[in-house]
């Protein structure tokens, strides 16, 4: 899929403006991040061990990069698609306390990625995870956390307009949560990326509940592994229009914005709490996997080692492409690109890095 750039399309900021703006993007979320979660920055792996359950399984069809090391017996490794595993263990590892929690930088490589305007084979988030209590485990504990995050992205977009006044405030004050299902009885006749459009383009900035779990058209919004967030608790009821009772599922989701410069929904951040015991076994068994019961990782959490918690991550390139008011994520990221990306990007006056 090649990148489409906007007609007349014309970065606000200068390619030296631009990687000054690049670095105050990430120094001001880091700082308002970590104060509203009360996370403190740790260092991260860049790989781990191959069968350790450890690297993130994503949608469970993207291929890790793989090498082998010569002075450990050619042991064979992965480079990190996420750290959504590794986090929950480093917080118990690290002894992290309740209501406290870590952020680190995470750099990955996914070869499978698309390659257009928002997506790119090396991808840079804030991989963060906070524990929580057991009491905690429900709907509202859930959005308490996401606006939180929401408020560090609505001060970050703020000192960035105070600081570079071409980048206009475009987020809404309020953040709209909304349930998948409820994305799909609004509208049936869509696909979940065209549904998300309309809802980003309708409110300006949504969270959507509950990615993962097959919705009543047998469809689910989105795809998560099964082991790590909880998509198949039941968090709701609802009565449809022929008066028959139905659940809504997910202690999870994907926090949207309108992207002003493309006319596009931007994805900036999944997130959710992350399975217990009793659901690590129940959503491995309903995707088939439960020979992954017997991984490493797997064990620690059966085994009582690793402690409640909620996480995410945050796409560093793609907040900076909104906040910057950007067309492309290559105005904000050195990645490598198709032929076709760098001509049209070069007929349209724009800079990939």
């Amino acid at each position: 899929m090649a990148s489409i750039f906007p007609k007349n399309y014309k970065s606000l900021l200068d390619p030296q403006r631009t990687e000054r703006a690049i670095k105050f993007v990430k120094d001001t979320f880091e700082r308002e991040l970590s104060g509203e979660l009360k996370l403190s920055r740790v260092t991260s792996p860049l790989f781990v061990k191959k069968g350790s359950g450890i690297n993130d399984d994503l949608n469970g069809v993207e291929r890790p990069v793989g090498f082998e090391v010569g002075n450990m017996n050619n042991c064979q490794m992965e480079i990190v698609q996420s750290l959504a595993k590794w986090k929950r263990m480093a917080l118990a590892d690290y002894g992290f306390e309740p209501e406290t929690g870590l952020y680190t930088d995470m750099n990955a490589i996914r070869p499978d990625d698309l390659i257009d305007n928002i997506h790119s084979i090396y991808v840079d988030q804030w991989d963060w995870e906070r524990v929580m209590s057991a009491e905690e485990r429900n709907l509202d504990f859930l959005k308490r956390i996401v606006l939180k995050i929401y408020e560090a992205l609505k001060r970050t977009e703020f000192l960035i307009g105070q600081n570079y006044p071409e980048c206009i405030r475009v987020l809404p004050n309020n953040l709209t949560f909304i349930q998948s299902e409820d994305a799909l009885k609004m509208y049936p006749d869509v696909d979940s990326t065209e549904r998300e459009r309309r809802l980003a383009e309708r409110y300006g900035a949504i969270f959507i509940i509950g990615v993962g779990k097959e919705l009543s058209d047998g469809e689910s919004h989105g795809g998560r592994s099964p082991d790590y967030d909880d998509w198949s608790t039941e968090t709701d009821e609802y009565t449809d229009k022929d008066g028959k009772k139905h659940h809504y599922y997910g202690l999870n989701g994907d926090l949207i914005v309108w992207d002003t410069v493309r006319q596009d929904s931007l994805e900036l951040s999944s997130m959710g709490i992350r399975v217990d015991s009793e659901t690590l076994l129940k959503q491995l068994k309903m995707r088939n996997f439960m020979e992954r019961k017997e991984l490493y990782w797997h064990q620690r959490l059966l085994n009582g080692d690793f402690p409640q918690t909620i996480g995410g991550g945050i796409g560093q390139s793609r907040l900076c492409m909104f906040l910057l008011h950007k067309a492309h994520i290559g105005e904000v990221q050195a990645s490598i690109w198709t032929e076709e990306d760098l001509k049209e990007a070069k007929s349209n006056g724009v800079f990939l890095m």
